[in-house]
């Protein structure tokens, strides 16, 4: 691997730090590498947004080398949102030019006495100042900064002014809206006065086999193109599945208290592509291109469109059927810099409450919070950016705002993470995908809901259990979990359905290795396990593996009317698959030693 540009904003410092050969061999790239580069550095007194906090922007091997939805790479941390392990997928540019600049990873502390961006190019780095940026909008950043260094072809990681104001779902952003958002990591590069990256680089990008390696590609790369899920996803986008959770009771609508949206027609994939759609746009060498490219009417300017979580944030869940409006309220979050789950997540816990009279316009500035008011909505979107009135409080994420008022169980987040848009109600492997989820309530880590709608994999052992059946799944559940893994340390994209063996032999012509496919799901399992060490470490336990109330309750109607997980009795078939201790949440020492974890199991365990 290429070395890690390590950067000190506080002194000045650099240097250039060689990954350990076995870590390498053993953690392979991406968030499984800096899982254990950060191991150490990760502990339960560390502020997420002090000097000392480490943001660790990483690539994997085959970041760049346009196989299979490679263009990806991941920022890691610690979150300031959960005080745990804060981990970020992202996709565009960035990365592949992060690695032709000559390093696989960024690793950044300290914090610069004033606004700066870095501009790093062929293995140089300039810490340039950024007072004139500050306070300024994603998009505008972008191409103020490029002029700036005079390379129209660099690529910029930027934070928005959500992330300089410390919002604890604040994203980071580069090219057209790409995102890591989950976590709050925006807020830990604004903590460090650092506005933006650029780079820029013109080597080759190593790759172990070349000639083997470009064959692989190209069949993977043919292979995607006939599947028939990235069909769709490139016909429709990813929020042509609207209509499927709307009637499987898999969709939250009303802030996670009804199974039914009779409007899903009007804010749908498919209504965005025959209304609105002008193009698509791809992250680098991507053959599905998910991205929506909009034209609104009566307006010129093309905008990015929503993806699936954004249409559902900003439209069942807040019963708003204005597609208009949820485009410009994602294009608001994307120019602030903000996670547009949480985003709407935590104003949908605002409707919520002023609906049950526990908030009133004494609280939000006059406003009338009704259900379905574009006005209301966008005016809270603006406030929380701008941390103004009852936006300051928002900006805290949900859990930290119910508090506020003494209803903590009314947000829906585990261990102050927001829930994504697909319900365990509706599809009951989400339960476990929530509740163990090493950065809190994430869809990414195991999207298993496409798993519940039918989409198996027998060749690593995934079979498909009816939506509604519970324990029995937990083992398929968990293997999963560690398949993701896999895919989110090489980096890969969750949309590409490479299949196991070709994913094994792209990382082996990659990398230089031998591995099988059983090897490779053994990694994604050690993967699992490392985070949830780094969890426990930083005071993570058994009761931490919960879901919220309004998940456990039935829904009134829609396609899971009735149904709740029964999350105790998922629970504790999932530790016994995972070799997990139930009364204190860890991987057993057996289950650590038997992954050579050796050194894992002695600091858990003595």
């Amino acid at each position: 691997m290429q070395p890690i540009l390590k950067i000190d904003l506080t002194t000045g410092e650099t240097e250039e730090y060689s990954i350990p050969n076995h870590w390498e061999r053993d953690f392979l790239g991406g968030a499984s590498l800096a899982a254990r580069i950060l191991y150490e550095h990760l502990t339960p007194e560390l502020d997420p947004l002090s000097p000392k906090s480490p943001l660790l922007f990483m690539t994997g091997p085959l970041t760049g080398t346009s196989g299979p939805t490679t263009g990806r790479f991941v920022v890691c941390g610690k979150s300031p949102a959960t005080d745990l392990w804060a981990e970020s997928n992202i996709g565009g540019f960035w990365g592949p030019e992060l690695r032709k600049a000559g390093y696989d990873g960024l690793w950044i502390t300290g914090k610069a006495a004033g606004p700066v961006y870095l501009w790093v190019e062929g293995g140089r780095l300039e810490v340039r100042p950024a007072a004139h940026l500050w306070g300024m909008e994603t998009y505008a950043v972008q191409e103020k900064v490029k002029e700036e260094v005079g390379k129209s072809s660099a690529r910029v990681c930027v934070i928005g002014p959500a992330g300089e104001k410390g919002v604890l779902f604040a994203s980071i952003m580069c090219d057209h809206g790409r995102m890591a958002g989950r976590t709050g990591l925006g807020a830990v590069m604004g903590a460090k006065n650092l506005k933006a990256i650029a780079v820029h680089g013109e080597n080759e990008i190593p790759v172990f086999d070349l000639a083997r390696y470009k064959a692989l590609r190209s069949e993977a790369n043919r292979n995607l193109k006939e599947d028939n899920e990235a069909k769709v996803i490139r016909e429709i986008g990813t929020s042509g599945v609207a209509n499927y959770a709307e009637y499987l009771g898999a969709m939250p609508v009303k802030y996670y208290t009804s199974g039914s949206f009779p409007a899903v027609d009007e804010v749908s994939g498919a209504r965005m592509t025959e209304s609105i759609l002008v193009g698509r746009s791809a992250c680098q060498g991507c053959v599905i291109a998910c991205g929506r490219v909009v034209r609104l009417p009566g307006d010129s300017m093309k905008r990015k469109g929503p993806e699936h979580e954004t249409m559902v944030g900003f439209g069942a869940n807040l019963l708003n059927d204005n597609m208009t409006s949820i485009v410009e309220l994602g294009e608001m979050c994307d120019r602030y810099g903000m996670d547009t789950i949480s985003a709407s997540n935590t104003i949908g816990l605002a409707f919520h409450l002023f609906e049950k009279g526990i908030i009133s316009t004494a609280d939000t500035g006059g406003i009338e919070l009704k259900w379905g008011d574009v006005d209301a909505i966008e005016q809270l979107v603006r406030m929380v950016g701008s941390r103004e009135g009852i936006g300051d409080l928002l900006a805290q994420g949900s859990k930290r705002f119910a508090a506020r008022f003494g209803m903590e169980e009314e947000a829906v987040q585990v261990n102050g993470l927001e829930v994504a848009y697909h319900d365990p109600r509706g599809v009951s492997g989400m339960a476990l995908s929530y509740a163990t989820s090493p950065r809190g309530a994430c869809h990414n880590q195991s999207d298993y809901f496409f798993v519940d709608w039918g989409h198996s994999n027998e060749e690593i052992g995934i079979e498909f259990f009816g939506r509604h059946v519970q324990a029995e799944k937990a083992a398929n559940v968990a293997r999963h979990q560690d398949w993701r893994s896999v895919d989110n340390a090489i980096v890969m994209c969750i949309f590409a359905n490479v299949s196991a063996e070709e994913k094994a032999n792209l990382i082996n012509a990659a990398c230089g290795s031998d591995w099988s496919v059983e090897d490779m799901m053994r990694f994604g399992e050690m993967s699992w396990n490392l985070k949830r060490a780094i969890n426990i470490r930083l005071g993570l336990t058994a009761d931490n593996d919960r879901l919220p109330k309004a998940l456990l309750e039935p829904f009134p109607d829609g396609g899971s009317a009735g149904f709740v997980p029964d999350i105790q009795g998922m629970l504790n078939a999932y530790y016994t698959a995972r070799g997990w201790d139930k009364a204190t949440g860890k991987p057993t020492r057996q289950k650590l030693v038997e992954l050579g974890m050796d050194d894992i199991a002695k600091e858990l365990w003595g």
